[in-house]
């Protein structure tokens, strides 16, 4: 971002533009990408940036130059009776054609017919005719050169519903691809070597795709669409070894790698995908794609696929057999561990010696009498902090963006921030199922600024949860973030629902909290401009707010910024009275945003459990975890972490 060289360009459908608008949020102006859009627009004050063909299904020429064609052809839902599509709605067949390769030169054809070796071979060559040497007649390239070979030609084809197969069986600009009954080109027809499907495997089965699948002859099919195979084989096989390894040493700080337990579930949903497709590969040959599998154009005599950079399955059996093999000691270290822990179990006093005498030290805060009082006979599944990402804004096979996901157990979960590559991490923590099953406890998530490193997951996060929903009765999540997230939510879900309801930072700050509860308490509903809503938030705590950390003339007054727009409580008021349930059933009594010192609008959170009663009657405090949000030191953080459980540092900027 922000670099000169570093551009990239972009080529999509008109609903391109709200993509890109919704982006503008927080990416800035001079860093944004190059975007084309073309097609038709959804409404009519979205203006495309390419030419609108005569026909909707018309092929739009993207890239043509003498190493590639690529066209476009639109693909909107059969519609009955409606005059406009609805944004998100059009979808896209990319035509990806190389030019024709020139046939071999065949030499003993052209003394044959008297020439001579010399210039007169290379003009024959580049389609030019010659005079024989010797004989007295014209010698033109077809009479020594083999015939040419057609370019390869290859489709990327997305049609999401049935509604969109009927609509592809009848784009008339696709007829010069395909074969006729008995599978043989038809003059003029264009051979197709690879359609690559990012349709639905329900899309794929169905029986008028399979018709239009058989249209392409010998074409090779590869479906790369919402495939769970290739869940089974991480990409990230250096981190999924180390957490192995990891696992096999300390089970109980360490989990497994989430993909390994795809060996052990029970694969009713893939089962059915696999024999619905099963069902299709007898009408239609075809493959399951894999993860880095290539189908090469160029050269010519490689054309085809290319397996050989497919990742393998690799157990935790044949991880833990090389672990012992670099290190043989390490089993003698993995059941001292164990020892350990059935020791903790048994007694905390007790420590497990070891064969050379040494006995090892538990951490000053494992002990009884230091033990924060709120964690008193707290239970492994009452609490979990699972940092999903650390790698500040640059992601890596170790490290991903920020995220942090506060387990619950059988009270929920909450996201606090969520960078891109959260739901991966996710899936790699807890498996495929317990990654959807943690998205669909997911009580709230909270965004601490409007950097893209800290927010750009969510909108799959989002997607998915509604998925799993669908069909059973639920409240639409609640999302917390900077008021700027919101313009990008919204802008997002135009193109898609995200099943969400958006509540500002600045409407869960202490003094906007307490004004709520007063409010309650005189059972205002905060409507009234003159209520102490108004007057108490967007005054007084404005005002607090810029007296520190955005104030001219103090420790970060580079950093000072104007007040923002006045919080609406009006508006906010019936999500805090939902906020207010929804940590209620998570055994929350607290959830408060607070300002810090990165950029306009970034804060950071407190979350405060209810007090529990113990087995003997004891009022036991709840715990207090504060996440900094990424800042540089400030008294606001500073006062907020006092008595804190567990402070969490972000600070990814240092």
């Amino acid at each position: 971002m922000g670099e000169e060289g570093y551009t990239v360009k972009i080529w999509g459908p008109s609903d391109l533009n709200f993509l890109v608008g919704a982006m503008k949020s927080f990416i800035p102006h001079a860093a944004m990408v190059h975007t084309q859009s073309f097609g038709p627009a959804s409404t009519s004050d979205d203006a495309a940036d390419m030419p609108t063909p005569s026909k909707v299904a018309d092929p739009i020429v993207l890239v043509e130059d003498e190493v590639v064609k690529i066209s476009a052809i639109l693909l909107q839902p059969h519609c009955s009776g409606q005059s406009q599509i609805k944004p998100g709605e059009m979808s896209v067949i990319y035509v990806c054609e190389l030019p024709e390769l020139m046939g071999k030169f065949d030499p003993k054809k052209a003394a044959a017919l008297g020439l001579k070796a010399g210039p007169k071979y290379g003009e024959l060559q580049h389609g030019k005719s010659v005079k024989s040497d010797s004989l007295d007649i014209m010698v033109h390239p077809s009479d020594v050169m083999d015939p040419p070979v057609p370019g390869p030609i290859v489709f990327l084809v997305d049609c999401p519903t049935e509604s969109h197969v009927q609509e592809l069986l009848s784009i008339e600009c696709l007829n010069g691809y395909y074969t006729d009954v008995s599978g043989h080109l038809t003059q003029g027809t264009k051979p197709v070597n690879c359609v690559i499907h990012l349709s639905p495997a329900s899309v794929v089965s169905s029986p008028n795709y399979q018709k239009w699948m058989k249209k392409f002859g010998s074409a090779q099919h590869i479906m790369a669409g919402h495939e769970t195979k290739n869940l089974e084989v991480p990409i990230l096989k250096s981190s999924a070894r180390i957490a192995a390894r990891l696992n096999y040493l300390c089970p109980q700080f360490f989990p497994a790698p989430g993909f390994w337990s795809l060996q052990h579930l029970n694969y009713k949903e893939s089962d059915a995908i696999a024999s619905r497709e099963g069902r299709a590969s007898k009408i239609c040959e075809s493959i399951s794609a894999e993860n880095l599998l290539k189908f090469t154009l160029r050269p010519y005599a490689q054309l085809g696929l290319d397996r050989s950079h497919i990742p393998t399955l690799i157990g935790q059996s044949e991880v833990i057999d090389e672990l012992h093999s670099e290190i043989p000691e390490i089993a003698d270290a993995a059941q001292q561990v164990r020892q350990l822990w059935r020791g903790l179990k048994g007694s905390r006093e007790e420590l497990t010696p070891l064969n050379d005498n040494r006995v090892i030290v538990e951490e000053p805060w494992l002990a009884e009498n230091t033990l924060p009082n709120c964690l008193e006979n707290i239970r492994r599944d009452d609490l979990e902090i699972v940092l999903l990402g650390t790698g500040s804004s640059q992601p890596s096979k170790y490290r991903n963006v920020s995220s942090v996901y506060i387990n619950l157990f059988s009270k929920g979960s909450l996201l606090l921030d969520c960078g891109e590559g959260t739901l991966g991490q996710l899936k790699r923590r807890y498996g495929v199922d317990g990654a959807d099953t943690a998205i669909r406890n997911l009580k709230c998530v909270w965004i601490s600024h409007i950097h893209a490193d800290h927010h750009t997951g969510l909108a799959r996060v989002l997607a998915l949860r509604r998925d799993l929903l669908k069909g059973v009765p639920h409240e639409p999540l609640l999302v917390i973030g900077p008021r700027q997230l919101k313009r990008y939510l919204d802008a997002y879900q135009r193109l898609e629902d995200l099943d969400m309801q958006f509540l500002d930072c600045r409407s869960t700050t202490e003094a906007s909290w307490d004004t709520f509860e007063s409010d309650k308490e005189s059972n205002n509903d905060g409507s009234s401009p003159g209520s102490p809503r108004h007057s108490n938030v967007n005054n007084e705590s404005m005002q607090d707010i810029n007296g520190t950390l955005f104030a001219r003339g103090s420790r970060m007054q580079s950093y000072w910024r104007r007040p923002g727009s006045p919080v609406d409580h009006s508006a906010a008021y019936p999500f805090l009275k939902n906020l207010k349930k929804v940590l209620g059933e998570a055994g929350l009594e607290a959830l408060v945003s607070f300002p810090v010192v990165h950029c306009p609008q970034a804060f950071g959170i407190v979350l405060k459990a209810a007090e529990r009663v113990n087995s003997v009657g004891k009022v036991i405090p709840g715990w207090k975890i504060v996440y900094s949000g990424d800042t540089r030191p400030c008294p606001e953080l500073v006062d907020a972490s006092r008595g804190a459980t567990v402070l969490i540092h972000e600070a990814s900027n240092f």
